[in-house]
């Protein structure tokens, strides 16, 4: 080491030089800063952070657009599951999924559902919408006068599209918009197409754009919020669970009585009876957005891996599993995800580790045309989401839940 580095070591550690600052010092160097950084946290709290310090990710492709003030990695395990037969309108044929966990069962898990669903036949799933949204807030001078504006908007979206849209992106396309007025308040909740990407930038710039015709065409109207919490991000909610956002999709199939008794070591009826009165009763009676045993678990170890928004685990949660027993004493089993917020381009789905993840499922870039890698992936997370919960209600329905976890999660 120089004495220039541990001079800059020195004047982080101290404060002098503050996080943010150090690239200044470093020409550019963001592998440097990086270092530098790190280094000045151990000297500062007497720690060592050598396992954070061992990463293959380039600092200088990552920093300023995935991360700031960037000390190292933190490294999560990750295992596959599958293969998983899936029959779909863009996800066609058996598929591994890559799941980012330390949580100990829950790849197995996943993976004995998938092997069950595999040997019926396979999952088919069905993308029921698509779209991401946005949603300014607008201070009215009265509720007419929002409703008026609303209307407007409502009849202008094409126009819209090309004053406002087209200007800030060339993948993005505004598609509709859904008002809502409280008082003098004016939520604007615009839907947008946004092709392979989850799209969350392209259309907060793209809405701020359209706010900016709004405010020309009505001059007593103000523009007050980029966001209203209507749109709604990252949050529990209601709108959400009813309207989706980003992917609304079902994954469903039907599993031979056999199958279920031979590979899940239990009965179509037992599966059926624990998912009605835990995932729908208990699920009533809790409140929840969820009336699932456990999307979150399968939707965040899936969005760590990928390099997806794991804020927006909170909407992939959201969902419902149903389960019944067929005629034929079959089960079916599906599960209907209403707010899938995923891309297979931008964000950080960028970093190389998580572009190799993506590889796996062969969903990483663009799709041709556009847009068809990521509904594949929605696909796919559907039917991953699927075999987690048939797992674990079996696992429950049989009693063995928690065999398990002591077995592999401690």
């Amino acid at each position: 080491m120089d004495v220039n580095f541990e001079e800059l070591v020195e004047k982080v550690a101290s404060g002098e030089i503050k996080l943010h600052q150090v690239e200044k010092y470093t020409n550019g160097d963001k592998k440097l800063a990086t270092e530098i950084r790190r280094k000045a946290l151990e000297r500062k709290f007497g720690i060592s952070l050598e396992n954070i310090g061992h990463y293959s990710i380039d600092p200088n492709r990552v920093i300023g657009k995935n991360i700031e003030n960037m000390i190292g990695v933190v490294q999560i395990p990750m295992g596959v599951a599958g293969p998983l037969k899936i029959n779909g309108e863009y996800a066609k044929g058996e598929f591994y999924i890559p799941l980012a966990t330390t949580e100990g069962a829950l790849v197995a898990s996943v993976n004995r559902g998938c092997s069950a669903l595999t040997a019926a036949g396979g999952v088919k799933t069905t993308l029921i919408d698509d779209k991401m949204t946005r949603a300014p807030l607008l201070k009215c001078p009265d509720a007419r006068r929002a409703r008026e504006v609303a209307e407007w908007v409502k009849n202008n979206i094409d126009y819209l599209q090309e004053k406002a849209v087209s200007k800030v992106t060339r993948h993005g396309k505004l598609r509709d918009v859904k008002p809502y007025i409280v008082g003098n308040n004016l939520y604007l909740r615009f839907e947008f197409e946004t092709g392979d990407a989850m799209g969350m930038n392209m259309v907060t710039i793209s809405s701020e754009e359209i706010m900016k015709v709004i405010e020309e065409e009505f001059p007593d109207v103000k523009y007050l919020a980029l966001s209203g919490n209507l749109c709604v991000d990252k949050k529990p909610n209601a709108v959400n669970f009813i309207n989706g956002r980003g992917k609304t999709v079902i994954a469903e199939a039907v599993i031979p009585r056999e199958i279920v008794e031979k590979k899940l070591k239990t009965t179509p009826e037992l599966i059926a009876e624990v998912n009605y009165r835990k995932n729908l009763v208990g699920s009533a009676q809790a409140g929840s957005y969820g009336f699932n045993a456990h999307f979150g678990n399968i939707v965040g170890a899936i969005f760590l891996a990928t390099g997806q928004d794991e804020a927006q685990i909170t909407e992939g949660s959201h969902g419902i599993t149903l389960a019944e027993v067929t005629p034929e004493g079959d089960l079916y089993i599906s599960i209907t995800m209403p707010s899938l917020e995923i891309g297979t381009v931008g964000g950080g789905t960028r970093v190389p580790t998580q572009r190799e993840a993506l590889s796996i499922m062969g969903v990483a870039g663009g799709g041709d045309p556009p847009g068809t890698n990521a509904r594949k992936f929605a696909e796919i997370i559907a039917g991953a989401v699927l075999a987690g919960e048939l797992s674990l209600l079996a696992a429950i329905a049989a009693k063995h839940l928690a065999k398990a976890h002591k077995e592999l999660g401690r």
